[in-house]
């Protein structure tokens, strides 16, 4: 479903429109409150928004159960570090990266 000019409302307008406003929302529409020409909010249906939600948590638990898989493939081809040692890897990766580096600029001679 996409926006059309009708759906973008400035601020001012939905004040005083509310309640036709949430109307159109309940029969499907998305509406855009913009305020000083830029958008502000979206105002659509309470049932839509929760929809919207569980579609996020669910691609999340996607993402998480992909990460897992990934793991455990990394697990049976040998690809992982005890946690020590990564972490002893990690801690001279950061001092190497703290000290700071003298470097001699060259003098003019003349």
């Amino acid at each position: 479903m996409g926006i059309s000019v009708s759906d973008v409302v400035p601020f001012t307008q939905a004040r005083a429109n509310l309640s036709e406003l949430a109307d159109q929302v309940k029969a499907g529409a998305e509406k855009i409150i913009t305020k000083n020409g830029e958008s502000y909010v979206a105002l659509i249906d309470a049932d839509r928004l929760d929809y919207y939600h569980r579609l996020e948590n669910e691609r999340i638990h996607l993402l998480l159960i992909e990460d897992a898989r990934r793991g455990l493939a990394d697990i049976e081809a040998g690809r992982t570090h005890g946690a020590d040692a990564a972490i002893a890897q990690l801690q001279q990766r950061r001092a190497a990266a703290a000290t700071p580096k003298i470097t001699r600029t060259p003098r003019k001679r003349g």
